[in-house]
């Protein structure tokens, strides 16, 4: 495991979970105010913009959409104030064909799970190797290789949404493994749980803690 064993979520991560959960509720007057709140603690705009573009893979493109229209609004409303947001880190794209984007979704995923991935298909994947192919060239390549964000705030947002949206355990249960694999602890988790709660509500809270006590036996 690397990265940072803080006890305390950062001011970033927590506006980076907020901005996540009103993304893929689609609550858009809370989402605005997350978005404002999250400039004035730091987030820069290419940072805010990378997370919401990120989330189309985990809550569609409309969701992600609105959530792009809405920071768009924002920004607009900000400047006619003369507020001046930093626009931080330019996004990195990813080159090469889709042979060489995939190596690079897989390597990235290696290091996310913590496990070789060079193996035989198995499951959905083996099932459907379109969607191996979609996800190692696409959201582990292209997404998770443009930077800006570290992997452990990218695991952040995505676990957020997975946990904002009912029926998604399996999937939540595999980034929390992944999250935790990049440096982030229980403690952080409990904490991310805890605005998930008071800006969503208990029982998707709730949900998340039992999703988090099963990998702990698996593990």
């Amino acid at each position: 495991m690397n990265g940072q064993q803080s006890h305390e979520l950062k001011s970033n991560e927590k506006h980076i979970i907020l901005i996540a959960a009103f993304t893929a509720t689609g609550d858009l007057a809370q989402l605005k105010r997350a978005l404002n709140e999250g400039l004035d603690a730091g987030l820069t705009v290419n940072q805010i913009r990378e997370e919401l573009l990120q989330l189309y893979a985990y809550c569609g493109f409309p969701r992600s959409l609105n959530g792009i229209t809405t920071f768009m609004s924002v920004l607009e409303e900000r400047k006619s104030m003369g507020i001046q947001d930093t626009e931080g880190q330019t996004p990195t794209a990813v080159t090469g064909d889709n042979k060489s984007k995939y190596e690079a979704g897989r390597k990235t995923l290696e290091t996310l799970t913590g496990r070789p991935q060079n193996g035989p298909l198995t499951g959905a994947n083996a099932f459907a190797p379109g969607i191996d192919a979609f996800l190692k060239e696409h959201l582990f390549a292209d997404i998770f290789g443009r930077g800006v964000l570290t992997y452990q705030e990218r695991e952040l947002a995505t676990i957020t949404v997975l946990a904002s949206l009912a029926g998604l355990e399996a999937q939540l249960q595999a980034h929390l493994g992944m999250g935790m694999n990049v440096g982030l602890t229980e403690g952080l988790l409990e904490q991310a749980f805890a605005l998930l709660e008071s800006s969503i509500g208990k029982q998707q809270a709730d949900a998340a803690r039992i999703v988090l006590t099963k990998l702990k036996v698996i593990k």
